[in-house]
């Protein structure tokens, strides 16, 4: 069961909502030495103490994250960071 779940409604098309994602996962993957992979519209992201996945719907991105014990205690901390980085990427 995942610690956070955010369902974030958007605006952008399926083309322009994969991107903004695409761009924000390879970001991530880079900064947080996360592994990613894309299976159609589902993006898994790993790395020590930290799962998950982001869904992409017609208008909303759907993201589950699992934390590992040592993250749990900074999960509401995490989760606003997250909230506020969703609205970046999915602006019209």
């Amino acid at each position: 069961m995942a610690d956070i779940s955010i369902r974030h409604a958007h605006e952008l098309s399926m083309a322009k909502a994969r991107a903004a994602a695409v761009k924000a996962a390879d970001e991530m993957a880079a900064e947080f030495e996360m592994a990613i992979r894309w299976e159609g519209d589902v993006l898994n992201f790993k790395r020590s103490g930290v799962s998950g996945t982001l869904t992409l719907l017609e208008r909303e991105a759907l993201l589950d994250i699992t934390l590992g014990f040592m993250l749990k205690a900074f999960a509401a901390k995490i989760e606003e960071k997250v909230r506020g980085n969703m609205a970046k990427v999915f602006a019209p």
